[in-house]
């Protein structure tokens, strides 16, 4: 029996879709890490990202600690934050923040420098204050760019966070984990099978909200004063 037989067996063994190590479960805590990691790094990198793109100041700055961060070994990270911080959830969330910053701050900041700046002009000559352009001016007319930063981000941490496994934690990467030590190769092919298709849905529907993003900047265009 080939290797993909077997992988298709494996994942459509009722007995994979229940119980403590499930399909739907193993799904769920990857989807938790990932929604978890994506916020705290949304919370951090968007604001900080929004200022600069209004302001244009540290821009130079916020593309060198990007660029650096991006280079980071996240299993390297993640173990050394495991020997500061011990064995949980915390490190690997860490590490998984770190890799979603980069891409965030870089949809913000990029997003806002996109606006054509005659329309923000036309926002102050307007009497606009500096809050009121970048709420209702800027920042619609750079979503697009916004959720592309998102999707990014969603896309390389769900790819990333199966090292929670490393450490012990939950998710898909328990599949590539625990498969390894058994040599249990469907299992494994399986896990990745499992990532790729999680991936791929999440990637559809942020195009979708793409899209929509677009939609919306045409109708603020439209609105804009020339």
């Amino acid at each position: 029996m080939s290797a993909f037989s077997e992988t298709v067996d494996w994942l459509t063994d009722p007995a994979h879709w229940s119980g403590a190590d499930s399909i739907p479960l193993r799904v769920a805590q990857h989807l938790a890490y990932t929604a978890e990691t994506v916020a705290i790094s949304a919370a951090i990198a968007v604001p900080l990202g929004l200022w600069i793109g209004h302001t244009g100041r540290l821009r130079g700055l916020a593309v060198s600690v990007t660029g650096a961060m991006r280079a980071l070994p996240t299993l390297g990270v993640l173990t050394l934050m495991v020997l500061y911080l011990g064995i949980g959830l915390i490190p690997a969330i860490v590490s998984l923040v770190l890799l979603a910053i980069p891409p965030l701050l870089a949809g913000a900041y990029s997003g806002l420098e996109s606006v054509d700046r005659r329309t923000i002009d036309a926002a102050r000559a307007m009497g606009m204050t500096e809050w009121q352009i970048l709420v209702k001016v800027e920042v619609p007319l750079a979503m697009s760019l916004i959720v592309g930063g998102f999707r990014s981000a969603t896309l390389q941490v769900v790819a990333t966070a199966t090292v929670a496994a490393y450490i012990g934690l939950g998710g898909l990467g328990r599949y590539l984990i625990d498969g390894l030590d058994l040599s249990d190769y469907p299992k494994m092919l399986a896990g990745s099978i499992l990532v790729i298709g999680l991936a791929l849905f999440l990637d559809g529907v942020f195009a979708l909200l793409q899209k929509i993003a677009v939609g919306g900047r045409a109708s603020v265009d439209s609105a804009s004063p020339s």
